[in-house]
């Protein structure tokens, strides 16, 4: 019986799990710990909560146990957590990697202006940007994470896009005294309150982030003013671009890890534009029957419009992202821990 409910615990994944663990803790409970969570993964625990079905008492016990014990071996508790996030994240990264990542979480926490942006609606944001010098917006952009970025660039003119982007790419850090004041301006019009002391910002990476979640036209467009502007930035970008076809580039636990969380009628539509090396991969991560009904499907499929296929390639990419963002995946090229 232990076994079997362990055995349905472990279909469960990480986010389904922290998500039932909330709803067996109550209400108040819940809300404390969803207000340290940043906005997407709310949206990820709340959505995991609205899918839950069949879950026993007996899982429920199983999964607070294990929370139990995880607590009691939890390494962290009663030492300097700062130091301690600070020597984990640099043994797993490395020092370099590490650096902006932990600027972020350490010093970034005490934002409340600029913070408020990201519960924002991309329009609005955008909105907000209109009349501000493209070095503020970019550093905004920065603070944001790639998909909302992408989508406020998105309403934002024309004409300041590249720039925006080239600015992202170029931006490597910010005095505290200034981001401070931002803050406290983003906090006057958003009636918050507080301030901010992180400094590490931007640069090609986060550049390359944004574009990745962008439409393939608008994407290309940028690219091309980019390249008109400064063709060695430019490559540096695209260099770190992740595209559809780098999927390929994913192990095969990862693999069958993203096929969970694609739909199939996503999957059939991505594959139009797909090379032959991505679908053998994919079809070897399937099962037999599975693989066959793909490629019965993409036979028989009619044609589709490219801005569907790219649209349905993009989505499949954010969950990609997604999964490495979580630590469920590692996307292609990635260094190997150690």
């Amino acid at each position: 019986m232990a076994e079997d409910t362990a055995a349905d615990l472990a279909r469960l994944d990480g986010t389904q799990q922290a998500a039932l663990f909330l709803l067996s803790v109550g209400q108040d409970r819940a809300a404390s710990v969803l207000t340290h969570m940043s906005p997407k993964e709310v949206q990820m625990i709340g959505a995991a909560m609205a899918e839950l079905r069949n879950i026993t008492s007996n899982m429920v016990k199983e999964l607070l146990g294990r929370f139990v014990v995880d607590l009691r071996n939890q390494t962290a508790l009663g030492i300097d957590s700062d130091e301690y996030i600070r020597v984990m994240l640099t043994r797993a990264l490395g020092s370099d990697r590490a650096g902006n990542v932990i600027d972020r979480i350490l010093l970034g926490r005490n934002s409340k202006g600029l913070d408020q942006l990201k519960w924002m609606d991309a329009r609005a944001i955008a909105d907000l940007l209109r009349q501000e010098h493209p070095q503020i917006c970019a550093i905004i952009m920065s603070l944001l994470d790639g998909d909302q970025a992408a989508e406020t660039l998105s309403y934002l003119p024309d004409r300041s896009r590249a720039d925006i982007v080239m600015r992202v790419a170029t931006l490597q850090s910010v005095q505290p005294n200034a981001l401070m004041e931002l803050d406290e301006i983003m906090e006057r019009q958003l009636s918050g309150s507080g301030g901010i002391k992180t400094s590490a910002l931007g640069g090609v990476e986060t550049a390359a982030n944004i574009l990745n979640f962008l439409d393939s036209a608008l994407e290309a467009t940028i690219l091309e003013q980019i390249t008109d502007s400064n063709a060695d930035l430019s490559q540096k970008i695209q260099d770190k671009m992740f595209v559809f076809g780098d999927l390929a580039e994913i192990d095969d636990r990862g693999m069958q890890t993203l096929l969970r969380e694609v739909s199939t009628d996503s999957l059939l539509l991505a594959l139009r534009g797909a090379d032959e090396s991505l679908k053998q991969k994919i079809f070897n991560n399937m099962s037999r029957r599975a693989a066959e009904m793909l490629r019965d499907d993409l036979e028989a499929a009619p044609p589709a419009r490219l801005s569907d296929v790219e649209s349905a390639q993009k989505d499949i990419l954010a969950i990609a992202r997604r999964l490495a963002d979580s630590g469920e995946i590692r996307l292609g090229g990635a260094d190997e821990l150690i």
